[in-house]
């Protein structure tokens, strides 16, 4: 194969053409592997290589850590973007060695608060051990670039004395319904609330809401809750996952197959500075999946009620009053939502919108 190579290069250079080189190899660190990923990494990471692939401007792989950094994985990488703490951190000195000798960029990729004192605190209680904790925080200081979420988040490291890029949360359209939920005009009004283990002091919130409430014609209103806390509620019922939808594209199908159970989708957020660096990628999500959306008028979903959203306070009664608009209202609503979506929100191969373009020249691509 090597001389037939050689030959067809002499043939191009006696033509005058010489063969174009090939795309940068640009590598992804995330949990999971053969395409089985938490949800973050979906959203965040996978879905943009496969668009930037698919536009030809790179060839994208997933790299295991340990190997890549012991050197067992030989591959020269020009980038490498890492989510999260998916580096070991007993493995990442060595990495970053390897960057340097190579020339390759390290892109650290951030989608919460992992740096000030209350938000590690509130991790380390949920779900995280140090050893992650500390590994977040190395690579964010040693990158060539930081990627975040979220404004508030850009400024939570800005304050650490680290410069980000802002890239909005996007969807790939292609895993969700196309149209707005038709929930049942009769029986029970359901809400859907989703969310991982950090969230449960925001499901408090909601306590005061849904507890005997009943809409104006007598239907009583359930809220059903998937993930979030491992208790079962008197004043919630909660949705257990078939096996394998915590995959996210099985859970997308999951919930896009149960879209007409719910009337709506809520995202309540407490005043914790942790929540202001949260993204609105639930907004985003109940958008989606064909709901009205109602949160918390927190920094995270700054905006959604300027396009089809609606956001109260904590007041009770103010959810309450909330709720009821977004049943009067879900479709014109969802479809205000959908189009702002459609229009900014989208991970895609073609014509890359603002948020995506600026993920792609983090990476040296564009």
């Amino acid at each position: 194969m090597a001389p037939l190579r050689s030959a067809i290069a002499r043939v191009l250079r006696r033509a005058g053409t010489t063969p174009a080189a090939p795309p940068p190899l640009v590598g992804f660190v995330v949990h999971g592997a053969g395409g089985v990923h938490p949800a973050s990494a979906h959203v965040r990471v996978t879905g943009r290589m496969s668009a930037l692939a698919a536009d030809g401007l790179a060839r994208t792989v997933q790299v295991d850590p340990v190997r890549w950094a012991d050197g067992s994985d030989t591959a020269h990488l020009d980038a490498v973007l890492v989510q999260r703490d998916a580096f070991p951190l007993a493995s990442l000195d060595a990495a970053l060695a390897r960057a340097r000798d190579e020339g390759t960029r390290i892109v650290a990729e951030v989608d919460d608060d992992f740096f000030t004192p209350e938000a590690r605190a509130r991790l380390a209680r949920a779900e995280y051990a140090p050893d992650r904790l500390a590994s977040v925080e190395r690579l964010v200081r040693s990158a060539d670039a930081v990627v975040v979420a979220t404004e508030q988040l850009r400024e939570v490291l800005a304050a650490q004395g680290v410069d980000a890029v802002v890239v909005p949360n996007g969807v790939q359209p292609g895993l969700w319904p196309s149209r707005p939920a038709e929930p049942p005009s009769t029986g029970d009004r359901r809400v859907l609330y989703m969310g991982s283990a950090t969230h449960a002091a925001d499901l408090e919130l909601l306590r005061p809401v849904f507890e005997g409430l009943v809409t104006e014609d007598g239907r009583r209103v359930r809220l059903e809750v998937i993930g979030v806390t491992g208790e079962d509620g008197t004043w919630f019922d909660r949705i257990t996952l078939p096996e394998g939808a915590t995959h996210y594209p099985a859970f997308v199908a999951f919930l896009t197959g149960q879209a007409d159970r719910w009337s709506a989708g809520v995202a309540p957020l407490t005043g914790e500075r942790f929540n202001d660096a949260k993204s609105d990628l639930k907004f985003l999500e109940v958008t989606m999946l064909g709901l009205p959306f109602v949160g918390s008028a927190r920094p995270s979903y700054a905006g959604a009620d300027r396009n089809g959203g609606l956001l109260v306070g904590d007041d009770p009664e103010e959810w309450r009053t909330a709720l009821d608009t977004a049943f009067r209202e879900g479709p014109e609503r969802n479809r205000r939502a959908r189009a702002y979506v459609a229009a900014q929100r989208v991970v895609s191969a073609g014509a890359p919108n603002a948020g995506e373009r600026a993920w792609r020249r983090a990476l040296g691509i564009g």
